[in-house]
């Protein structure tokens, strides 16, 4: 196993110094800025009964996602080597400014005439994801050489633990900033869900980043180890030519398995809650809570008061902020792909209890047991990846760490793109039964084509339910649950788990071959 030498200062210490303190609330105002975004953009990429949005289809959403994806985590490939050799603090500052100019772009390229919704809002996500890519190879090499020796299994754990206190509170901010722009002063009123409260919630993200840039004046850059004198050409073949090492590439592509299948919890589920859970036990129990909380954690639907679906994701957050540095303590001793293998398992479990149901109670019980997961294998990537890094490679190797990321949601979202705009929206449900179950529909000749549908019809989404609705009779609780028992849209969850399976037996036999190579063994 390598270990790095020509540590700073610092990381002789036995505590955790002020930079390192520093670095993760740099991280924490990125993630919630970030998440403030994150958890709303399937909403209002393609839901079809939010008035604001954009209403484009899943295949849409699937297709950003996907370029998001591998702009976000396949270009630390090169940003984590330049940023070794650029200096973090100077790179830190780069990013942190373009994921501002990205934030600004998807506020208000919406308005230009001449660029349409799908293409506004790609660019804007493009810069962001730029940006992101620049941030985070900077700020976790900058950590690794901050952690003292013989506690970065804790380091990592408190990192984790950051990364979701930004990302709890990141879940939040939508509904009240989203309740807020109906009382704001000026142009920036807006009715909630509004196209105009929509642009509030993104300027919002661009002000929670600015503070960083002010964090950054407070912060002295830490020593990469790497030599600054290299040209770039060089930086990028060195960062290129050590990629291509077998073992470093099979566990990246045990790993891309793993994040496939992890990254739909927040990229698909968010339709899913919004389209089927049923929380209103849940809103009546949080309706006996003063009307300031009331206000922040109901949402008025067509089937009656339910908590938004990023309250019910918040909870694989908060399940994180609780029980991270714990489970880094207890797993400190352990082998980390021992660890990860453990975490794999869990989120596997996890994914098909949180998708099976349409009970907000049950689907918590599942992120409870895919948020264990996450947090027995999240934090030991970044670890794993830093143990193992050569001397003055920890930026190149923690840009590493991002590929996986970013193959697996690449090919991810667009099997999600796919498989949920066939078998589990429920507004495309909603016009397949009433071309295949009522008079009206049949009437109309539809050749099994889901992309024909809306055409076929003449209906558009956004209307389905209500037309479907007016058809049978029923009311939108009911309605739903006919969709459900009819085309049991929680089967589109098997595949995704299937492909976590088969990363978590990768892993066991990649652990069992890593005991006989010294380098990998750890």
């Amino acid at each position: 196993m390598n270990t790095p030498t020509g540590a700073p200062e610092a990381e002789t210490e036995q505590k955790f110094g002020r930079t390192f303190w520093t670095l993760n609330t740099i991280e924490m105002w990125e993630r919630l800025a970030y998440y403030n975004l994150r958890v709303m953009a399937p909403i209002y990429i393609m839901q079809a009964d939010n008035p604001g949005g954009l209403h484009l289809s899943a295949m849409n959403k699937g297709t950003i996602y996907a370029w998001w994806a591998a702009f976000q985590s396949l270009l630390p490939i090169v940003t984590g080597g330049l940023a070794d050799r650029m200096g973090y603090k100077r790179t830190l500052v780069f990013s942190i400014t373009l994921m501002m100019i990205g934030y600004l772009m998807l506020a208000f390229m919406r308005d230009l005439s001449f660029m349409s919704d799908y293409w506004a809002l790609f660019a804007g996500i493009m810069t962001l994801a730029t940006g992101t890519a620049f941030f985070k190879p900077s700020i976790q090499a900058s950590l690794a050489h901050s952690m003292p020796q013989g506690k970065t299994s804790v380091g990592w754990g408190i990192f984790y633990w950051i990364v979701n206190v930004g990302a709890f509170v990141g879940h939040y901010l939508p509904s009240i900033l989203l309740a807020l722009s109906a009382i704001l002063p000026g142009p920036l009123q807006a009715e909630p869900h509004s196209k105009e409260a929509w642009r509030n919630l993104f300027i919002a993200s661009a002000f929670f980043s600015s503070f960083n840039l002010l964090l950054l004046f407070t912060f002295k850059d830490v020593p990469s180890g790497a030599p600054q004198s290299e040209s770039i050409l060089t930086v990028l073949k060195r960062t290129l030519s050590n990629i291509w090492e077998w073992r470093l590439l099979t566990w990246m592509a045990i790993m891309s398995c793993f994040w496939l299948m992890m990254y739909q919890l927040w990229d698909l589920q968010p339709n899913f809650i919004a389209d089927w859970v049923d929380s209103r036990s849940m809103a009546q129990i949080v309706g006996l809570a003063p009307q300031i909380v009331q206000a922040a954690l109901i949402e008025q639907t067509p089937r009656g008061p339910m908590i938004p679906q990023q309250v019910l994701l918040s909870a694989n957050a908060l399940f994180i902020i609780l029980g991270v540095v714990g489970v880094a303590w207890l797993s400190r001793k352990m082998r980390t792909l021992e660890s990860m293998l453990i975490g794999m398992v869990l989120a596997v479990a996890g994914v098909l209890v949180s998708g099976w149901t349409q009970s907000a109670w049950v689907l918590v019980c599942g992120i409870l047991c895919f948020s264990l997961g996450e947090m027995t294998t999240g934090p030991k990537k970044s670890e794993y990846l830093a143990l193992i890094a050569p001397p003055g490679k920890k930026g190149l190797y923690l840009g590493y760490v991002n590929i996986p990321v970013g193959v697996g949601v690449y090919f991810g979202s667009t099997i999600a793109g796919y498989v949920y705009g066939q078998f589990g929206e429920k507004a495309v449900l909603a016009l397949r039964y009433i071309a295949e179950h009522t008079p009206f529909g049949q009437g109309k000749g539809w050749d099994g084509n889901i992309a024909t549908l809306e055409a076929t019809l003449g209906l558009k989404r956004a209307g389905a339910m209500a037309k479907l609705q007016e058809l049978t009779g029923l009311d939108a609780v009911d309605a739903t649950q006919l969709l459900w028992n009819t085309y049991d849209p929680h089967y589109i969850w098997i595949p995704f788990a299937l492909v976590g399976a088969v990363a978590a037996v990768g892993l066991w036999i990649f652990g069992r071959a890593a005991k006989r190579w010294s380098d990998m063994n750890a």
